[in-house]
């Protein structure tokens, strides 16, 4: 299954200085001569990490989710025993509930 959303290798980490007054944030380096400036968006490295954390667990809610989609799609009980099935995917579909919930 794909990730909900690809990191790539262009996602990078940019150490800068910014001020706890203005929020003015530098990040000087060296240049060699062919320096051409551009408008960038950064993130505060934390965050990053607690938006990233929170995804990888949607993610993985997700996976789950389909699992259980795809075993009631292909669950086929025998006539006498729809009710049981039934009741079977109905707790399971509970207990994924109650795990969401913590």
């Amino acid at each position: 299954m794909a990730p909900l959303v690809e990191s790539g290798p262009d996602v990078r980490r940019v150490t800068a200085w910014k001020c706890i007054g203005c929020g003015r944030v530098e990040a000087p380096q060296p240049c060699i001569g062919v320096c051409s400036d551009r408008k960038v968006e950064l993130v505060d490295a934390r965050d990053y990490e607690i938006v990233r954390t929170k995804l990888e667990q949607l993610e993985a809610e997700y996976a789950r989710l389909v699992e259980f989609l795809r075993m009631m799609a292909r669950n086929n009980p025998r006539e006498d025993r729809w009710e049981e099935s039934y009741r079977h995917l109905q707790a399971m579909a509970e207990g994924m509930l109650d795990r969401g919930e913590q």
